[in-house]
């Protein structure tokens, strides 16, 4: 993967996305993730370098699975860090557009660790009772 494109070609990239990809590329949300992904894991002067290649991600050019290597290995971000950060931005950037993203890679999106089991499980069934001390209404 080339580490620099024209506008030329992101731009048509960008034009054949699904709309929920197009939105998470330029949402205020995503650059706040991003932003307070770098503060939390002190890296704020490379959140630019980062949101590049989320926006790589989003556009198909940079598989998720791809996303942490790329972050160690490009940016020189500790394994640990890089590890915290992808977490957060699969959490909170990848997850949301979770479908358009596997059918663009055709690939499952990992959920991250503390995500795996709702995601095998799912949330658990909250049993409903008859309230026997209620009045009934005539």
């Amino acid at each position: 993967m080339p580490d620099e494109y024209s506008k030329e070609e992101l731009w048509k990239l960008y034009e054949d996305l699904p709309n929920d990809l197009k939105k998470a590329i330029f949402s205020e949300e995503t650059a706040n993730s991003i932003y307070n992904t770098c503060l939390r894991n002190k890296i704020e002067e490379k959140v630019s370098e980062v949101a590049k290649y989320v926006g790589y991600v989003l556009l198909g050019l940079l598989s998720p699975s791809e996303f942490e290597k790329t972050l160690i290995e490009k940016l020189q971000i500790e394994k640990d860090t890089a590890k915290k950060i992808f977490n957060d931005i699969t959490h909170f950037v990848f997850f949301p557009v979770k479908d358009s993203l596997e059918v663009l890679y055709t690939t499952k999106i990992e959920t991250g660790e503390q995500n795996e089991e709702i995601a095998k499980k799912g949330f658990p069934e909250k049993k409903v009772q008859k309230d026997i001390y209620r009045e009934p209404i005539e």
